[in-house]
């Protein structure tokens, strides 16, 4: 059982250096196309939140600024994830067009203030993702350990490139299933 765990957890590593790999041979104008197709699906398919959280972009992750810029223009709140302790779940901290970031233990663009808020909707960037709604992070498990913790549970939606679409990511009994998840080709909800 030990050998099948080490296995699994060996292929998701392997796994997500690939992914990050993908993306990164991506030229900046198709990055530019496909996170702007990406937007256009988000508009398209979910109504506008109260509070939307989202991630800066980092290793050529699909950009959605443009989605919370016009939500933003309808009344809806973004906030950007807060590592507060390792191994616990995300806050979210408001954010403001212009508001300080500094990179936080991971490199990631954090907010330096603002208030904390309860997202209803969460935008969650795909390392990796399966047609069952399970997605591949960077490893760390704090999406997971957030989403099985928020009470009511946000709307989870992954967004990705179809690049980096697997036939399974081999989820574990920790891993939080979507509820959308949506690419350059379309926006789907995973089957129950």
């Amino acid at each position: 059982m030990n050998e099948l765990i080490e296995d699994n957890t060996a292929w998701r590593r392997a796994m997500r250096r690939e992914m990050v790999a993908r993306r990164a041979a991506l030229g900046e104008v198709q990055h530019a196309a496909l996170s702007a197709a990406i937007v256009a699906h988000l508009l398209d398919c979910l109504p506008c939140p109260r509070v939307v959280a989202f991630c800066w972009p980092i290793k050529h992750e699909p950009d959605v600024r443009a989605l919370v810029d016009a939500w933003g223009a309808q009344g809806a709140k973004a906030a950007l994830p807060v590592v507060v302790a390792a191994d616990t779940p995300l806050a979210f901290r408001h954010w403001l067009p212009g508001a300080e970031l500094i990179a936080d233990r991971y490199g990631i663009p954090t907010p330096v203030a603002g208030d904390f808020l309860v997202p209803d909707l969460i935008l969650l960037p795909l390392n990796g993702f399966d047609a069952a709604g399970y997605r591949l992070g960077y490893g760390g498990g704090y999406f997971d350990r957030t989403l099985a913790a928020l009470e009511p549970r946000p709307l989870a939606v992954g967004v990705g490139f179809e690049i980096n679409r697997l036939d399974s990511i081999r989820p574990e009994s920790h891993d939080q299933r979507l509820d959308w998840i949506v690419t350059e080709a379309g926006a789907f909800r995973p089957a129950a």
